[in-house]
């Protein structure tokens, strides 16, 4: 039937594991990306791994332009399409996430393993948490697989207010 919503919840038993985007050790996260590229025969260019750096150390979701604002301060000529280039690969490694709603990046709490996941992300703050919940992803996956259609790609996104800025 057009127009029908099958709704489908998750069983309360089990919590979703939530990872926060504020990173603490930036240099332990890329030193894990430096193995997982190393793993899979991937080469992690110094400028590829400057800009890992960035959006590690951003502790926030960051975006393009500002990465690259960041680089010409240290190397006077990036342009654009060189910063494009490195999170293209970073994205298409999943060494990186991209959060389409807000145009910008943020690091992968799990670079060695490839995953979809949703993200929620603060309007006031901009802080975004990844939501490392697997059910999520397979929901999704199975109601596309009941329709006949066939995903390319997840991009869950839920906007509002994280716990610090509803804080009175």
């Amino acid at each position: 039937m057009q127009g029908e919503v099958n709704r489908l919840s998750l069983p309360l038993s089990s919590k979703p594991h939530v990872h926060d985007h504020h990173h603490d050790d930036a240099q332990s996260f890329v030193r894990a990306v430096e193995h997982a590229s190393e793993e899979r025969g991937l080469r992690l260019t110094p400028l590829r791994k400057e800009v890992l750096e960035l959006v590690a150390a951003a502790g926030k979701p960051v975006k393009a332009y500002d990465l690259l604002d960041q680089l010409r301060e240290r190397h006077g000529n990036a342009a654009p399409p060189t910063v494009y280039r490195a999170l293209d690969f970073l994205l298409e490694h999943g060494f990186i996430h991209k959060l389409e709603s807000i145009n910008a990046f943020v690091s992968c709490h799990h670079p060695a393993e490839a995953h979809q996941v949703p993200f929620l992300i603060c309007d006031n703050c901009s802080s975004a948490q990844e939501v490392c919940d697997e059910r999520v992803a397979e929901l999704i996956e199975a109601q596309a697989k009941a329709f006949g259609f066939r995903p390319q790609a997840q991009t869950l996104e839920v906007h509002g207010l994280c716990k610090n800025c509803r804080k009175p």
